[in-house]
């Protein structure tokens, strides 16, 4: 029985490695399939598209990169070539990722409401096609909020690759954390955004619990990553996302 009552949720304090494996099981339920299948489809167009481009381009872009190491660098070649390979499919991946996920916000916003009344019995608004429809622009303002909170920063991690020594070693580590942040964000946010909390206080709140939220999100990040496997993960961490949110963030908001 998937349905919980509000005393069950003050008993839980699971971490962010139990959403995120907890969101892929909750995804295969028989009464979701048709609210994961438009993201699925999206994904596939979209990071599977992006990862074939990254793939027939990737030898030109690596000769690119590695022209900027230092000359008195290049003795370490064999060890920035794998940071700079990762760097350019973190970046990526995450650009077409945000890119994926404003064109499904829509349907991503409704997986959640329906992934909501399933573990909760009550729905945090209506939850028709119409209803639908009539919250694109709603979920696509939110999106716009999301990216004025991570392009500037975006922005100014980006800037530290151009800084010898801390471009090669330091500024890949701060864009994979980042970036693992960010998909937290992105992924708790349907919930927050179905029950009218807005963006600053959603990610105040996710702060308070930032290890498991970061966790969840390197997760995240790290499938986005695997080739295949990527085209699933939206759903899955958007129902991950809401199990968390059922859990954990609920009952300080919804009365």
């Amino acid at each position: 029985m998937l349905i919980m009552n509000a005393n069950q949720n003050h008993t839980h304090n699971h971490s962010g490695l139990h959403y995120f494996t907890e969101g892929w099981r909750l995804m295969l339920h028989p009464g979701l399939k048709r609210y994961v299948f438009l993201p699925i489809l999206v994904n596939i167009l979209i990071i599977g598209g992006a990862f074939y481009g990254i793939y027939t381009q990737l030898s030109s872009w690596m000769t690119w990169v590695m022209s900027y190491v230092p000359s008195w660098l290049q003795w370490l070649s064999y060890l920035i070539w794998p940071i700079a390979l990762l760097s350019i499919v973190v970046l990526f991946g995450y650009f077409f990722s945000t890119l994926a996920n404003i064109i499904a916000a829509p349907f991503n916003s409704m997986l959640a409401a329906k992934v909501e009344i399933m573990l909760t019995g009550h729905t945090p608004s209506d939850d028709s096609w119409m209803s639908l429809a009539k919250d694109v622009g709603r979920s696509l303002q939110r999106e716009m909020q999301n990216l004025a909170y991570y392009l500037p920063r975006l922005i100014g991690i980006l800037l530290l690759f151009l800084v010898p020594v801390i471009g090669t070693f330091i500024a890949p580590i701060v864009l994979f954390a980042f970036n693992a942040w960010m998909m937290a964000i992105q992924y708790n946010d349907y919930s927050f955004d179905n029950n009218k909390v807005s963006f600053p206080t959603m990610r105040a709140r996710l702060m308070q619990d930032r290890t498991d939220n970061f966790i969840f999100g390197a997760l995240v990040n790290l499938v986005t990553m695997i080739p295949i496997i990527n085209l699933f993960i939206m759903p899955a961490a958007v129902c991950g996302g809401t199990l968390q949110w059922v859990e954990k963030y609920r009952r300080d908001f919804v009365k």
